[in-house]
């Protein structure tokens, strides 16, 4: 893994860093020789379990922040003089986003402006990412997005991640500041929490395996998505920080797979067959879905030089193993 030269010590603030991508964002930057800071709104209740599990629990410096208080953001700034903030809090469920819509977009955007307007108050030279989604572009017909694909939002997250794009997007050409969105499409890992819908397949079908008679409901099932491995996507995060220039990019594999793709693929794994342990439940449709997504990660590749290497099938190997180890350990 490529390191800094040890007369240079970086220093990054994940303001997020319990969650899955933070976990796997300080365990790359601890990597490369950087001083890690991460945050959480109260760091004293959180356990950091996704940091212990990567290995970086006792390396990062925790710090509570409220990213909606501007208060609590100028402050994290100042004490902490970073060289590059990472913002990858705030609700990240689109399915919760129906029933929380308002702590969505002020923990997405309002969060976001106050990271923005506080690094421009502190007057420093600070490389700001932010969190973007492929969500943003909703349906587009088929055609793969790239970074000139208008927004269609439709959920009250997707609408959040907009707006937060079009703030760093502002921010950058009025004030000059190094700031720039990752459009990331679907990744997963073993530290998803088990509310997404990846985890709660991986995790059922490992249960069943080991005898449970439950029954997986689902949802559509007929949605595709552009799924990655979120190990690759923080370097990508890491990568757009590095340009001389700032630039927004769509961080994708460029493959889109069912639902019942990654159904079947979770099954298989264990030696079973889906069909005899899935029951499709309308409740959990949502008020408003994007069918199908596809992505064009071409600029990332042309200009960042990343490209994904983990395949779906992999992918979902993965978490089958991760999570058949994590049943017998228990």
């Amino acid at each position: 893994m490529e390191t800094l030269p040890k007369e240079i010590c970086l220093r990054a603030l994940i303001i997020g860093v319990s969650g899955q991508d933070g976990a796997y964002l300080s365990k790359l930057l601890l990597g490369k020789g950087y001083e890690v800071f991460g945050t959480s709104r109260d760091s004293h209740l959180n356990s950091f379990e996704n940091l212990r599990i990567v290995g970086g629990r006792d390396q990062v410096r925790l710090l509570s922040v409220a990213p909606k208080d501007f208060r609590s953001a100028l402050t994290a700034l100042v004490e902490v003089a970073p060289d590059e903030v990472y913002n990858l809090s705030g609700q990240s469920s689109v399915g919760l986003s129906f029933e929380q819509p308002v702590e969505t977009m002020e923990s997405i955007s309002l969060a976001t402006l106050n990271l923005l307007e506080a690094i421009r108050f502190t007057k420093r030279s600070i490389r700001y990412y932010n969190a973007g989604s492929g969500e943003c572009f909703g349906d587009t017909h088929g055609q793969p997005a790239n970074e000139e694909t208008s927004f269609r939002p439709r959920s009250p997250y997707a609408v959040a991640k907009a707006t937060a794009h079009w703030q760093v997007a502002n921010y950058r050409e009025a004030y000059g500041l190094f700031a720039c969105s990752g459009m990331l499409f679907n990744h997963e890992s073993p530290l998803r929490p088990e509310r997404f819908v990846t985890r709660k397949i991986v995790s059922a079908a490992c249960r069943i395996s080991k005898g449970s008679k439950e029954k997986l409901c689902l949802g559509n099932m007929n949605i595709s998505r552009d799924w990655g491995w979120a190990p690759e996507y923080v370097e990508a995060m890491w990568l757009m920080l590095q340009q001389e220039h700032p630039e927004d990019f769509v961080i994708a594999t460029g493959n889109t797979r069912s639902l019942q793709d990654f159904v079947t693929l979770a099954f298989d794994a264990v030696g079973l067959d889906w069909r005899e342990h899935v029951e499709i439940d309308r409740s959990l449709y949502r008020p408003s879905d994007i069918e199908a997504n596809y992505a064009n990660p071409g600029k990332a590749a042309r200009m960042l030089g990343w490209s994904p290497r983990v395949s779906l099938d992999e992918l979902v190997g993965r978490m089958v193993a991760a999570g058949l180890a994590k049943d017998t350990a228990s």
